[in-house]
């Protein structure tokens, strides 16, 4: 498995303690950057409201689309104008936090090195509370994502559900690997180690199946080198930034320090609401340029509420509470370029309902062609729209 290749297209990795150098600047001021242009940059580059679109041409893509929850993956696709994409080119594969995302089937190899552990210690935060007993065992963190791959691989030659994969991995893999579980009242593998083993053994999640079941991607062996569009820190900055490198860390659940060690040379500092961040240099002459002016569903884990500085999208903690709730949250409603209110869409039999709480004013009659487009992507009738303020 590559871990630590440079991706391909010109970029290379700098010192950390080259953040102590100011760069990226004009007259050796950084450039100055609103709120307001921040967030149109990455709305123009998440491509939010576009007509039509193809998947070769769907930038978020590049990063991987977050399959959680039933308005996951196609709606989020679809909010970017690819409606119905074709089924065989795309793949779903544990990832970014352990969580299914979406990704071009062809970028697969790409992807494997791309979002494989930076370092021994980036695995370790990777996988929680699995490090320690490793470490106590004297296991490197990788050499153990190696070992659970390698059973992995030999167990699945067929698509088989998680839980029998699970049972027989469990069988197979010594004490270090193995925790009692008090949720199943049973002994399996730590949930991390299961999940960010399973691409590098070459392993995909068959699509839309709950439990999961997990199949064998026939030749699939991670590229030597990270692609550049496919490189996880540029692709932060380029589809959420401005950024630091505490929140692309974030993002990964990656260490700051190897953040920087791979942050590209062409990124350039902005200053923005007094904070020191980086932009690539390209996006820094697009900051004006004009955003669609959309009003859309987007779903809860959409790439756009998936960015680390939440108070930059919703300033006001009451409402950002209520919008990344820790359990059961709720989709965002985006509106002249803010999220401006949450929705949820519940299902009875064949017929969806969609509730709307907005906090300022918004496009009602958008909103409702919205549900009635999730009510056909899902195959349902919708009964209702309920818009309260």
């Amino acid at each position: 498995m590559s871990r630590n290749r440079r991706p391909r297209g010109g970029d290379s990795d700098i010192r950390a303690d080259a953040f102590l150098i100011t760069s990226g600047t004009i007259g050796r001021v950084a450039i100055a950057v609103t709120r307001r242009q921040a967030l149109g940059l990455r709305l123009r580059a998440q491509q939010l409201g576009r007509n039509s679109g193809t998947v070769a041409d769907t930038a978020v893509l590049d990063i991987g689309v977050q399959d959680t929850g039933t308005d996951g993956a196609l709606w989020a696709l679809a909010v970017r104008g690819v409606d119905h994409p074709p089924a065989d080119d795309l793949a779903t594969v544990w990832t970014i936090r352990g969580a299914p995302h979406v990704y071009r089937r062809a970028d697969l190899p790409g992807v494997a090195a791309a979002t494989a552990p930076f370092s021994d210690a980036d695995a370790g935060k990777r996988i929680y509370d699995a490090s320690r007993p490793l470490k106590a065992a004297g296991i490197p963190n990788l050499v153990a994502l190696d070992r659970v791959a390698d059973a992995m691989r030999s167990i699945v030659t067929a698509p088989m559900v998680k839980g029998e994969m699970s049972a027989r991995l469990t069988a197979v893999m010594d004490e270090p690997y193995r925790r009692f579980c008090r949720v199943c009242d049973a002994v399996h593998l730590y949930e991390m180690p299961f999940r960010l083993a399973a691409l590098r053994a070459g392993l995909e999640l068959q699509a839309g199946t709950s439990p999961p079941v997990l199949q064998p991607v026939p030749g699939l062996t991670p590229a030597p080198d990270v692609p550049a569009h496919l490189d996880v820190v540029r692709a932060y900055l380029r589809l959420l930034g401005p950024a630091t490198p505490q929140h692309v860390a974030g993002y990964l659940d990656a260490p700051v320090k190897d953040v920087k060690e791979r942050w590209p040379d062409d990124a350039t500092e902005v200053a923005l609401d007094g904070e020191r961040r980086w932009l690539l240099a390209r996006d820094a002459d697009r900051l004006d340029d004009t955003t669609p002016d959309a009003t859309l569903l987007l779903a809860p884990f959409d790439l756009y509420l998936q960015a680390r500085d939440r108070s930059l999208l919703v300033p006001y903690a009451e409402r950002a509470k209520e919008l990344w709730r820790p359990l059961g949250r709720p989709g965002g409603v985006l509106s002249g370029g803010e999220i401006v209110g949450t929705w949820r869409a519940r299902k009875a039999g064949s017929a969806v309902t969609v509730s709307v709480a907005l906090w300022q004013p918004a496009d009602r009659a958008a909103i409702c062609e919205q549900a009635e487009r999730l009510a056909a992507l899902r195959g349902l009738r919708l009964t209702s729209v309920d818009v309260g303020d």
